[in-house]
């Protein structure tokens, strides 16, 4: 896997909805920049993407855990642009497979599924990465997103893998739904 950028974002949410939330939410992004092994060809074994996604998962996550630990990460997202010589199965091999079980391992647990997007773009395109709750996917004050995009990425031959976190849901949340003191946390859900 030949990575050409890593970045990270880091934003902190101190004042929404016309108040000050109760308490900051940060939300960090990991972004890396790799060449696309497969651009302008069709390749039917994507083995190659799927065991750098495990690798990138651990890379992104380690990346995160720099700037927030562990402890404070509650929710998380992943997404993928594909430059125009790949096609929107790349991403898919990237980040889903393998790319989950790292960023488990390295964040140290998070039971619901990641949600994730992808899309097929060039140089400037942008991304939302939907959030959710780490430990259960229908925990609603969790329901968010974190747009991200790179001025020169992708090139045609290249491939924009994002990890994304928040420390906590939307500032003020108040649409109905489960609550995380009622989170069970049996089955990724509830």
């Amino acid at each position: 896997m030949e990575v050409r950028r890593l970045i990270t974002i880091d934003e902190e949410i101190m004042f929404e909805g016309g108040r000050p939330a109760a308490s900051p939410v940060r939300k960090v992004a990991a972004m890396a920049v790799i060449q696309n092994p497969f651009a302008w060809r069709s390749v039917d074994d994507l083995a190659e993407l799927i065991d750098a996604g495990e690798a990138l998962g651990g890379i992104l996550a380690e990346k995160i855990l720099k700037i927030v630990p562990a402890a404070q990460v509650q929710s998380f997202g992943k997404a993928s642009i594909v430059g125009e010589g790949g096609e929107i199965e790349h991403a898919a091999a990237l980040i889903h497979p393998t790319f989950g079980k790292a960023v488990r391992r390295v964040i140290g647990g998070g039971a619901a599924i990641i949600p994730s997007t992808k899309k097929l773009g060039g140089p400037g395109t942008r991304i939302d990465v939907p959030l959710h709750y780490k430990e259960a996917a229908t925990v609603a004050s969790h329901y968010d997103a974190l747009e991200v995009g790179l001025p020169d990425s992708p090139r045609s031959d290249e491939i924009v893998v994002v990890l994304a976190i928040a420390t906590g849901g939307r500032p003020h949340a108040r649409v109905p739904g489960l609550k995380i003191e009622e989170v069970v946390g049996q089955d990724g859900l509830r």
